[in-house]
């Protein structure tokens, strides 16, 4: 148990890199102590491409050959340095220079050393490593609060009014009572706090949940139970079948006597297929936080308003003539108009959001939805690049056999009855001949290939198809173990049930198995397989029996599979290939149908094989065998030779089929994918798969229509060859770019804004052979260059890096893991629900938000409007208009619920929104919450606000308290009036809200003895004043709104009439 294990570390490139940078620069005449990095500046031999236009012919790029090669190997400038190079930007370059130094002096990497690992007695190891634990909280005990404290006063807004609130604390700037400042501030962080508390125990809670799954370890005691976050270095883990691979583990052993395992690197690659191995590691990562847009446009306009705050300020002090300590006046000034930035805007905007999240997650249409980051469900509705995975997010990953085209006679889906007849007869004459014979008579031996040739019935050419793709694969049929069996994993094969039930099919490729399952289903079963023999069961149940002699594994440069087979019975020998139809069209026979029928099934979205064989007689195999293993055994250019003694069989094949098998779409991929398109967001698909695959199913889920054409990005591995490619690129129009991650590494190296420039213009882009690290990259790249808002869904957890990068992370639980769906700011279970949440919830949150946000804005505009104008009247006196409770009242008892009741307004019907995505289009241009709505919102501020404090100064009759008594109370009924004129759609709650509102105002009255006068609020003469004040501040505004709805009506009133 005690074994040591040195793992020995590979040789860092990095290094290595660095001598040869550190002998390129020596050569070019820098020496060791040259200030090179930061006084020069060194081009490579292409720099000169960046002069040249992008739109160049091919000849004109040819004929420049000669300058290209022409250029000095290195060339050095002499940066002038100076007080304009300090000044434009040389402080921020040696900030970062010495930040740079500092970093790296801190943050030394370690010598990279061999370690021993003892198993079994992890104990023993000298290195401590961290916990085997998953993370995703963003706190622990001791940065919570300084943490939640630091996001809320990084915003402008709160900031502020901490600043304020702590000015209280100085006698000469005392206004009011000090619960007038600190009782909202508190509020507002206790809310916050709470929100963020609940956020975090609910990731601490899945954190547990999966930290806590159990796996059998082994000790000199035998197996224990031990949770996955106690697993150490050096353990040694049994991993059942069927169970998640918990850390980064060495395979040491497997139940299976040939010493093989079959494992699912979904995690890794996003590829859910099964692939034999035998030894593995896995990685995990954790996830990131993020702000939205909607609060970085508020705090945009709060800024605004606190420059209009100091402006009015300045003003006031003076038109006051700067009189005594002016200073004092102009932050008293200050102090009185703090209400133009409203306290409450972000704990409305936060229980908004915790209520827009509720409703996603309470939603029916979309079971099993969950919020997980509740601070930015507004960015559901401005998206406009959604980049999707396609494996498991956009398809199940569950092949399907759809078509079996034979070149004369076609079968599909409906006709797969005939085959099975068709397969019947001839096994059935081989049983009938077989019994006819004598058991002990020798097969005869005999080349088809001498034969000769005639015309095939149907049924032969049916029953030859259907057996080349029963026996070219690599598929290996899997039986469990019988019920109650216990003891030593390596079970004998009596105690295995062999019945078709019981069987399941394991290969490096779901294509593999659903051809195999396919010939199971017309009555030809694979039943065992090996790597010396394969079984086949027929329609009467015969067993075939098959000796492999040569296997050929598909690669990505043959782009084919082919085995060489036995038959023991009758001792034929046959060569059966099968592959793609560029690599198989120039090996089969002359025909005329392949082509043609190959691109039929491509634009039905099916993922085709060729199927081909060649008899071969006995001498022709033992010559190939030969001259087969000869070349395995050279030592020079061994697979060049190896690749030409397989092509000599490859020549004048015999066309038996073309297979065309479904990559099933997940449910209603088709259609959201339409209605996303409809909403004017352009999807990006994101994908490791190979550029066929990733076409074939950008066709077949409508993320090309039919009617684009596609453009697909050449190969290119230097810059000449991507600024050629690019120039081809940029001639067309309104069609779809497929590349693949190699190409598009080239091109980003040079070309990165003529890429992206290209690339946004188009409808649809498909990204093949990505890997996890570029989908970040492409996310970035979009962030910075188009400057709109990005959403990445994936579902495996090779997708988390993508979901992280951006904007908008939606995590699909599937069967991948629940990787993404942990790292992700939403976990959905289906993708047809993202329409859903982006047409109705993400629309409605934004638009909720907006109005939510700009009626908080007003409310506190239009009280400090009514102070100014209180202050100009008295000598510009810097006297408050109202004390203590009542500004408390007025921001929280008194408007706060029908306020807050907006979350639940909205504009149209879900349905409506689901019918009609165009409506989504307009949210992505930020009109609903801009400087031009905000400017209409401060103008009926200063409207509304003015005429409240004129009419109240005109109409009250001796007293102080009675301006006070009028203006306040018509300032309450203003504000519940302005909330009905900008309610769209009632809900019974509004309703309440509203009534109950008027109502603890009109309770209140009579507490409040300190600020009304109660034998005038209760006279007829009270109630007509301020009836006549409402009137002429909100009838002018319903009018208009009534005007403009007649003359200019929104998209949606159209929609809803």
């Amino acid at each position: 148990m005690a074994d040591q294990i040195p793992l020995y570390p590979v040789r860092s490139a990095a290094a290595a890199a660095s001598r040869k940078r550190a002998a390129y620069y020596s050569a070019a005449g820098l020496g060791p102590g040259a200030d090179w990095p930061s006084r020069y500046q060194l081009e490579d031999e292409s720099a000169h491409l960046d002069e040249m236009p992008l739109m160049m012919s091919e000849e004109g790029f040819e004929n420049d050959e000669s300058d290209y090669h022409t250029l000095p190997r290195a060339r050095i400038t002499q940066r002038k340095r100076g007080l304009g190079w300090f000044v434009c930007g040389g402080w921020k370059f040696l900030c970062t220079s010495c930040c740079d130094w500092l970093i790296n002096i801190c943050q030394r990497k370690r010598e990279l050393k061999a370690r021993t690992v003892w198993l079994g007695y992890p104990e023993k190891c000298e290195e401590k490593h961290p916990r085997n634990s998953i993370k995703n909280q963003k706190y622990n005990v001791f940065t919570f609060i300084p943490g939640v404290l630091y996001e809320q006063f990084k915003f402008f807004l709160n900031l502020y009014f901490l600043v304020v609130s702590c000015s209280q604390f100085v006698p000469a700037l005392k206004i009011g009572y000090l619960y007038t400042y600190w009782a909202p501030l508190g509020f507002v962080l206790a809310v916050t706090i709470m929100r963020e508390a609940i956020d975090e125990f609910r990731r601490f809670q899945r954190d547990k949940e999966v930290n806590s799954q159990l796996y059998s370890k082994l000790t000199v005691r035998g197996k224990v139970q031990v949770k996955s976050s106690d697993i150490q270095v050096g353990d040694l883990i049994i991993v059942e079948k069927n169970q998640r691979i918990p850390s980064d583990m060495v395979f040491l052993r497997t139940s299976e006597k040939a010493g093989s395992c079959f494992i699912r690197t979904d995690q890794l690659d996003g590829e859910t297929d099964w692939k034999l191995k035998v030894a593995v590691s896995c990685t995990q990562r954790l996830p990131a936080l993020g702000v939205g847009l909607l609060d970085l446009e508020l705090n945009h306009l709060t800024k605004a308003l606190f420059v209009a705050l100091v402006a009015l300020s300045v003003v006031m002090v003076t038109l006051q003539g700067f009189v005594g300590p002016w200073y004092r006046n102009l932050f008293r000034f200050l102090l009185l108009f703090s209400y133009i930035i409203p306290i409450s805007l972000r704990v409305n905007l936060d229980m908004g959001k915790a209520a827009y999240g509720w409703m996603i997650m309470k939603d029916e249409s979309i079971p099993g939805t969950v919020v997980r980051t509740s601070t930015i469900p507004e960015e559901l509705g401005r998206l406009v690049y959604l980049l999707t995975d396609k494996t498991g997010t956009l398809t199940q990953n569950e092949m399907v056999f759809k078509r079996l085209h034979l070149g004369t006679v076609s079968y599909g889906a409906d006709t797969m009855d005939e085959i099975q007849s068709h397969l019947r007869n001839p096994y059935s004459q081989m049983q009938s001949q077989a019994s006819g014979n004598t058991t002990g008579s020798t097969p005869p031996r005999k080349a088809q290939s001498s034969a000769p040739k005639v015309r095939k019935s149907v049924s032969s050419r049916v029953h030859e198809a259907v057996k080349a793709i029963a026996l070219c694969h690599n598929v290996t049929p899997v039986y469990e173990p019988r019920a109650g069996v216990t003891g030593e994993a390596e079970y004998a094969e009596a105690d295995q049930d062999f019945s078709d039930g019981n069987r399941t099919y394991q290969a490096a490729s779901p294509d593999e198995v659903a051809l195999v399952q396919w010939t199971e289903s017309v009555g030809l079963t694979l039943v065992s397989r090996d790597l010396a023999s394969v079984q086949l069961r027929t329609p009467g149940g015969q067993i075939l029996t098959y000796c492999i002699l040569q296997m050929f594994p598909f690669t990505s440069e043959s782009k084919r599979m082919g085995v060489i087979v036995r038959d023991e019975s009758t001792a034929e020998i046959t060569f059966y290939m099968k592959g793609a139809d560029v690599a198989m069209s120039s090996i089969v026979q002359y025909n005329d149908w392949l082509e043609e029928e190959c691109g039929n099934m491509a634009r039905e979205g099916l993922r085709t094989l060729v199927v081909a064989k060649r008899a071969l007689t006995e001498e022709q195999y033992q010559d190939f065998e030969s001259r087969y293993s000869q070349a395995k055994l050279s030592i020079h250019d061994r697979a060049l030779k190896v690749a030409a003694v397989v092509e000599s069989l490859e020549r004048e094949m015999e066309l038996l089929c073309l297979t065309g098998v479904e990559d099933q779409l997940q449910a209603d991929v088709r259609p959201t994918l339409e209605m996303l398109r409809n909403a004017g967001i352009k999807i990006w698909m994101l994908t490791g798969d190979k550029l066929e695959t990733a076409t074939c199913i950008a066709k077949s889920s409508h993320l090309v229509s039919r009617t684009q054409d596609i453009h697909i990005f050449r190969p290119v591995t230097n810059r000449g060859e991507a600024h050629l490619e690019l120039n081809a690129f940029r001639r067309k129009h309104d069609c779809a770019l497929v590349i693949s991650g190699d190409s598009l590494e080239v091109c980003l190296k040079y070309y990165e804004h003529e890429l992206v420039e290209l690339a946004c213009q188009c409808p649809a882009v498909v990204c093949c052979r990505c890997s996890p690290t570029q989908k970040a990259h492409i996310v970035k790249l979009l962030q910075q260059h188009a400057g709109r808002r990005t959403c990445a869904i994936g579902d495996g957890g090779n997708d988390v890096s993508m979901i992280q990068a951006a904007d908008c992370g939606i995590g699909i639980e599937g069967k991948e893991g629940r990787q993404a769906s942990l790292a992700a700011d939403f976990s959905i279970t289906q993708f047809r629900h993202i329409g859903r949440l982006l047409m109705v919830h993400g629309r409605s949150s934004y638009k909720r938000s907006a109005a939510l946000g700009q009626f908080v804005m007003h409310r506190g505009l239009i009280i400090s409007t009514m102070q100014a104008v209180f202050s100009s009247v008295f000598y510009f006196a810097s006297v408050p208009l109202y004390q203590g409770f009542l500004m408390v009242g007025y921001a929280t008892l008194y408007t706060m619920f029908p306020v807050f009741s907006l979350v639940l307004d909205q504009d149209v019907k879900p349905e409506m929104a689901m019918l009609y995505p165009e409506l989504y289009k307009d949210l992505t241009k930020g009109r609903s919450l801009s400087f031009k709505t905000f400017l209409v919102w401060v103008l009926i501020s200063i409207y509304q606000g003015g005429i409240l404090m004129y009419g109240a100064l005109l109409l009250f009759e001796s007293e102080f308290v009675h301006v006070v008594a009028i203006s306040f109370t018509a300032l309450i009924l203003t504000e519940l009036l302005m909330v009905a004129l900008t309610v769209r759609t009632w809900h019974w709650l509004m309703a309440v809200a509203e009534v109950l509102s008027l109502g603890c105002y009109v309770a209140s009255l009579a507490f409040l003895n300190e600020y009304f006068d109660v034998a005038f609020i209760t006279t007829v003469t009270f109630v007509w004043k301020v009836s006549a004040i409402t009137v002429v501040s909100c009838l002018p505004l319903y009018v208009l709104k009534y005007l403009k709805r007649k003359l200019s009506p929104p998209s949606y009133c159209k929609l809803t009439s």
